[in-house]
């Protein structure tokens, strides 16, 4: 009898119907606690509500004044074609069922559209315009967000602040090099 009662009460299947209900789409999208905690100031909260997450190392480093706004919107343009060359990591999963065969439909690494083409052409100017160590630091820091003091330990400084400046110099000579290789200096 007890449990009637409780179940028939409004406050407790309003609860109910609650807990079984997704949260709304704005709710789903915010980050975590965690996540805000772990980007510490790196992060803008807009009129709406709306967050974004600032902590990739090109957008800190702007952020500490490492570089100038120049750099950086060269960094954003190098990381722009990187993107659209089709370099970048696909999210895709395993298929089990064809692990030893080949796929004719992957193009082999082949640019599959005439603008994958045209990014892959000014991606090849750029890594070449700004040599093998240069290219390496953008590509590592600025396209596949890697920290600052790690893509440091791989030019093969061993202690974290000399990694972390020698990451930051051959950032910043690299971007300069792109600004004059793309028309940019001021």
């Amino acid at each position: 009898m007890i449990e009637q009662v409780k179940q028939s009460d409004p406050g407790v299947m309003k609860a109910r119907r609650e807990k079984d209900e997704p949260p709304a789409v704005e709710r789903r999208a915010l980050p975590t606690p965690e996540r805000i905690r772990r980007a510490g100031a790196d992060f803008d909260l807009g009129d709406t509500g709306q967050i974004t997450m600032r902590d990739s190392p090109l957008e800190r480093a702007r952020a500490r004044k490492l570089i100038t706004h120049q750099q950086y919107s060269v960094g954003q343009k190098y990381r722009h074609h990187w993107y659209h060359a089709g370099l970048a990591d696909q999210l895709q999963s395993i298929d089990v069922e064809r692990i030893f065969a080949a796929d004719r439909t992957n193009f082999s690494g082949m640019a599959r559209t005439e603008a994958q083409v045209f990014h892959r052409q000014r991606y090849r100017e750029a890594t070449q315009a700004v040599g093998k160590i240069g290219s390496h630091v953008l590509d590592w820091v600025v396209c596949r967000e890697t920290p600052l003091d790690q893509v440091g330990y791989t030019l093969g400084w061993s202690s974290r602040p000399q990694a972390y400046a020698a990451a930051v110099e051959r950032m910043k000579t690299a971007l300069d090099e792109l600004s004059k290789l793309w028309g940019l200096v001021r």
